[in-house]
């Protein structure tokens, strides 16, 4: 199964800002963004089905580009930054961040999630996918975290190769399962 996963467009959110779960507005650019992503994704059209985490940043975008109602799955959402969330990274005192910065894959954040349990969501999600046996091409509206870890549990990239992999504001990524 051929997946296109696809980031949502730029937020509008201060730069260095956590905002993994919470329901952000997309910036002012969306319009000429979204309309650059769908002419980057016309080439895997038309898909089997369409897949969006519940948050507006990617249903917008997947209504853009022509899927008014993409199948909604929690899984999809960005990772959970708990008591970071609308924090600004350089003002977070927690001690935690020292440690999420050498380990971000295991360490939990408080309230939150590690990147590992955003992982064990999104191969929870692509399993299940899999298992379906009725789709040949998906296309699945999301975040950076869960197009990351769709990229480690496909064997595009490892876990330490992913993060330098990640795809800007609006691109995508395809992976095989």
């Amino acid at each position: 199964m051929e997946i296109i996963l696809v980031r949502h467009t730029s937020v509008d959110v201060e730069p260095g800002t956590c905002y993994g779960w919470s329901d952000v507005n997309v910036a002012a650019t969306f319009e000429s963004e979204a309309q650059a992503t769908l002419e980057r994704i016309k080439q895997y059209k038309p898909f089997d089905a369409v897949f969006s985490s519940p948050l507006k940043r990617a249903t917008m975008l997947a209504a853009y580009c022509g899927y008014n109602e993409p199948i909604i799955d929690n899984r999809l959402k960005e990772m959970n930054m708990g008591e970071w969330e609308m924090r600004r990274y350089d003002d977070i005192t927690d001690p935690v961040i020292e440690q999420w910065y050498k380990d971000y894959f295991n360490t939990q954040l408080p309230k939150g999630e590690s990147f590992m349990m955003l992982y064990d969501r999104i191969a929870d999600f692509l399993t299940w996918l899999k298992e379906q046996n009725r789709y040949k091409k998906v296309a699945v509206f999301a975040h950076a975290g869960p197009l990351m870890c769709a990229a480690i549990y496909s064997g595009l990239y490892t876990k330490e190769e992913a993060l330098a992999h990640l795809p800007a504001y609006g691109r995508h990524i395809s992976i095989q399962i």
